[in-house]
């Protein structure tokens, strides 16, 4: 389960978990975000395969990219590093 708001009160909820296979896309960090933002995704897939991409960069290059997870927040490269070094980070099909 994610810790999306709901629609009664507006408030996350506290379960702790990342959602590893929701819905999550790829930009460039300097993108500008705006209206079309979503048109501007470079790859999508799960939260945890962007992550995958984004570890498998070379370490120069992964600050110019931001994970943007569908109803949550933007992640940027360190934070995908820290998330892919958890223990419950899913093994790679």
């Amino acid at each position: 389960m994610a810790d999306h708001p709901s629609t009664y009160k507006g408030t996350p909820l506290e379960t702790g978990e990342h959602a590893w296979e929701d819905r999550a896309a790829l930009h460039a960090a300097d993108d500008g975000d705006g209206v079309l933002d979503g048109m501007k995704a470079l790859r999508r897939g799960t939260f945890a395969e962007m992550i995958r991409h984004v570890t498998m960069l070379p370490e120069d290059e992964r600050g110019k990219y931001v994970i943007e997870k569908l109803g949550d927040r933007e992640y940027s490269a360190a934070e995908a590093t820290e998330l892919a070094a958890r223990d419950d980070f899913p093994a790679a099909d």
